[in-house]
């Protein structure tokens, strides 16, 4: 729930587990902050039947695609390869085997490519997905095959999500995909009027909300949870709020 301050107000969109995760590592860092979250997907997981090979590993590039793989309820290799260290811990939790490429997915397609792990590999993701890992491992003599498992419908903002660009306190929105932003390109109201300060996790999301038209916009130095909080953080010292 937002607080009155003279403060920017964050904004996060990503899926309530995610978020709250990250309001406490922040809050932790640097203090109270003014917070509303406000998922702009709606996660469903399906039920897909397993391609039937004898895979040897999995390969994770979301903390969702860990929950989708526990609801499948089917056997799965024990390894895992994932994509950044939030991903491998989520993966760790569920009982695989994970080792993180430290959150870039041509590293992760380097790592694997280096691992020594034999095909056939099963890439367990959601509709939408950025690049091509699938045909980057397989063109690589590495024969690697996809599962759509889950899917992340849009969602409206909250009243208290969209009231905050009605007035003229800035609103921190960290975006973590290039589908995030488009998503609250479409979602904020057309009167806004609040300063719009984005942190990108990639250039590729920093692209993305353009049509955003950021009053500020940092890009994070790596892209994985602990730059982007860092450069949350530097955002909010520099507003004077340490």
């Amino acid at each position: 729930m937002a607080r009155q301050s003279r403060a920017p107000t964050l904004l996060l969109t990503r899926p309530a587990p995610q978020s709250q995760r990250f309001a406490e590592d922040l809050v932790a860092r640097i203090g109270e902050v003014p917070v509303v979250i406000a998922p702009l997907m709606q996660t469903e997981f399906h039920q897909p039947a397993l391609p039937p090979f004898p895979f040897r590993a999995v390969i994770f590039t979301s903390e969702t695609g860990v929950a989708a793989a526990l609801a499948l309820g089917q056997a799965l290799p024990k390894r895992a390869f994932c994509v950044g260290n939030r991903t491998a811990d989520a993966a760790r939790r569920a009982g695989f085997d994970a080792q993180s490429a430290g959150g870039e997915v041509n590293a992760l397609a380097r790592m694997i490519q280096a691992s020594g792990v034999e095909g056939p590999l099963l890439h367990l993701r959601g509709h939408d997905s950025t690049g091509d890992l699938v045909e980057t491992l397989t063109k690589g003599g590495l024969e690697t095959v996809f599962l759509v498992v889950y899917t992340q419908k849009p969602a409206n903002l909250i009243p208290e999500a969209a009231a905050l660009f009605l007035h003229d306190q800035p609103v921190i929105v960290p975006i973590f995909s290039p589908r995030s932003a488009r998503l609250l390109a479409e979602a904020v109201p057309v009167n806004r009027r609040a300063p719009l300060w984005i942190v990108a996790i990639s250039a590729a999301a920093a692209k993305a909300a353009a049509d955003l038209s950021p009053a500020r916009l940092v890009i994070a130095d790596h892209p994985d949870g602990e730059n982007m909080l860092h450069a949350v953080a530097g955002l909010y010292i520099s507003a004077g709020k340490a």
